[in-house]
């Protein structure tokens, strides 16, 4: 999390807009798990009066990095206090569909975590459940691996270079890359290239 240099305004300004919340409500239902949630219109709804009434407004930027899809939020006070926050989600598809189901994601839990939003999600719980028994992911080919050697090496970067400032530092190993961070490293090292 980032923030101003001083929060002592945009802090009092929350807990008086957090008193006016009660929740997000769950009114959209799954039909693949059969739950409901709050989805990103009832956090919205949730927030805004209690967020206008105290001089906060917020805003949120979508990015993309090689770790997947994300948004910044930030929360602005009528002081010129600030408070802002990365969230970002491994893509599950790499298509402009899975780009956006991540997007829609991110916004609502970065805006609900930001704002100290509590919200009951039925629909997250049971996909972390069902996440648990499903097969790993599937890893990328020792072909995959030369071929990004390959483009690493045309873009003057070393695989330990990117073993550093990929992935947030998390990788030991290209071995341990899934095939959608793959896909999304080769299409931006294609696109640095073009």
């Amino acid at each position: 999390m980032q923030k101003s240099d001083s929060i002592a305004a945009i802090a009092a300004a929350l807990v008086k807009a957090q008193t006016q919340m009660s929740g997000a409500r769950a009114a959209q239902t799954n039909p693949h798990f059969k739950s409901k949630y709050a989805g990103l219109e009832e956090v919205v709804e949730a927030v805004k009066k209690p967020f206008a009434d105290n001089g906060i407004a917020y805003s949120q930027h979508p990015f993309s990095d090689e770790s997947g899809t994300g948004v910044t939020t930030i929360l602005m006070h009528t002081s010129g206090e600030w408070l802002q926050s990365d969230y970002v989600l491994p893509m599950v598809k790499s298509t402009p569909q899975g780009a956006g189901s991540s997007l829609t994601y991110a916004r609502r839990y970065s805006l609900a975590a930001i704002a100290g939003l509590p919200q009951k999600d039925d629909d997250a719980n049971e996909a972390e459940a069902l996440a648990a028994n499903e097969p790993p992911k599937k890893l990328v080919t020792k072909k995959q691996i030369a071929e990004l050697l390959a483009a690493l090496k045309k873009s003057d970067k070393s695989e330990e270079w990117f073993l550093q400032n990929s992935f947030k530092g998390q990788l030991t190993s290209l071995s341990e890359l899934s095939t959608g961070q793959y896909n999304n490293v080769m299409l931006r090292l294609a696109k640095a290239a073009a």
